[in-house]
């Protein structure tokens, strides 16, 4: 697994037929604090949670839905979370399954929270103005 920035990963997603974007945050964030959009490179950012909510407990599918997604192994899967930390173990999890090659976005969607307590202002995919949308 490698660490990549959220611009990096726009990028590998607009010139990589084959990548696909793994969010692997809870359906409270995709609903609430909203999605990367990916429709510049045609793509749709294919949502599964690597726990589950509100227990937290980790998904015991998650690979079986990773699966039944259509990732196939040789493809560039990158996965995204609200800061890198979930996300960092589900690329980990799916690479030792054989997919991969695979990436963190290390800045997640929103990055790490400010001196004020709020997340999204000083790294992350929002933060770099990379496209996104309310679900």
């Amino acid at each position: 697994m490698e660490n990549i920035p959220p611009k990096q990963a726009y990028q590998i997603l607009l010139e990589d037929p084959s990548a696909q974007l793994i969010d692997v945050r809870t359906d409270a964030e995709w609903a609430f604090v909203g999605l990367p959009d990916l429709s510049e490179a045609g793509k749709q950012t294919v949502l599964i949670p690597w726990q589950n909510f509100p227990t937290m407990a980790v998904n015991d599918t998650f690979l079986a839905q990773l699966q039944a997604s259509g990732a196939n192994p040789g493809d560039p899967l990158l996965f995204i979370c609200r800061s890198g930390a979930r996300s960092a173990c589900a690329a980990l999890a799916a690479e030792a399954a054989g997919f991969g090659p695979t990436y963190n976005v290390s800045e997640g969607f929103e990055g790490p929270v400010d001196p004020h307590g709020h997340r999204g202002a000083l790294a992350g995919w929002k933060a770099d103005r990379l496209p996104w949308r309310q679900r």
